[in-house]
């Protein structure tokens, strides 16, 4: 369990039960400022990874997005993440996705 969550001030975040439920856990709850960069940035990035990914695969398969999007999102969920160590897929299931070709 984390020991800090960064929120956005949504309400689901600031209800009672919600901090009352991180309390009896031990979390400390930080509320971000709308539209802060340093709260925003690892959003952004992301973000910016899968708006790359699916520009080169629509440019070089001339295909609509909508086709590519599969692709991109297990090659994303695949693809090492520096901020946690490991990919996705292998920090949610405890081992890398696997294709019919591996």
């Amino acid at each position: 369990m984390p020991s800090n969550i960064v929120l956005d001030g949504d309400s689901l975040f600031t209800s009672k039960s919600w901090r009352t439920l991180q309390d009896a856990l031990g979390n400390s709850l930080r509320m971000s400022s709308a539209y802060h960069p340093q709260t925003y940035g690892q959003s952004e990035r992301t973000i910016q990874s899968l708006e790359d990914l699916l520009r080169t695969c629509v440019l070089d398969h001339l295909v609509g997005w909508d086709e590519v999007l599969p692709s991109v999102e297990f090659t994303y969920n695949n693809s090492y993440q520096t901020s946690i160590g490991m990919a996705s897929c292998e920090a949610l299931y405890d081992r890398m996705c696997k294709t019919p070709l591996c």
